[in-house]
């Protein structure tokens, strides 16, 4: 279980985002508040590559990195949308919604993927969309 902390750290971190933007984009425009969050991203990522010694050069030109790529355009189109919805809605109501990815995620890895289908997955999906649908219901 070496990747619990790192979960706990993400967990923390990306919970504290969806409020964070929500404030922000009162007054800066979520594609400018994206902008400058992913320079401060990019920033991180690079010091860490850094430190590690990974060279991202080496990987550009890889057969796999087409899947990087369009991996990129939907995390962009993706989180482009997320601010939007958060500068629109209440946190209460678009973090739920869009945590649907992960039951998305399930689905595609299912059926693309060829990973297995079990009544506690069955279970488990069916029990996201009940508690998005009610954590998301009428204020």
């Amino acid at each position: 279980m070496d990747y619990l902390p790192w979960v706990i750290v993400a967990l923390v971190s990306y919970g504290a985002l969806a409020p964070l933007t929500s404030k922000v984009t009162e007054e800066v425009p979520p594609a400018v508040s994206l902008f400058l969050a992913t320079a401060v991203f990019l920033v991180l990522t690079l010091g860490v590559m850094v430190a590690t010694g990974l060279n991202p050069l080496s990987y550009v030109a890889d057969p796999r990195a087409g899947y990087i790529y369009v991996g990129g355009v939907f995390l962009g189109v993706g989180i482009l949308s997320y601010y939007y919805a958060l500068q629109r809605g209440p946190v209460s109501v678009v973090v739920p919604i869009y945590g649907m990815f992960i039951v998305g995620s399930s689905v595609i890895g299912i059926l693309f993927l060829g990973e297995s289908v079990t009544p506690t997955r069955i279970g488990g999906i069916a029990s996201a969309i009940v508690a998005v649908y009610l954590s998301s219901g009428a204020e």
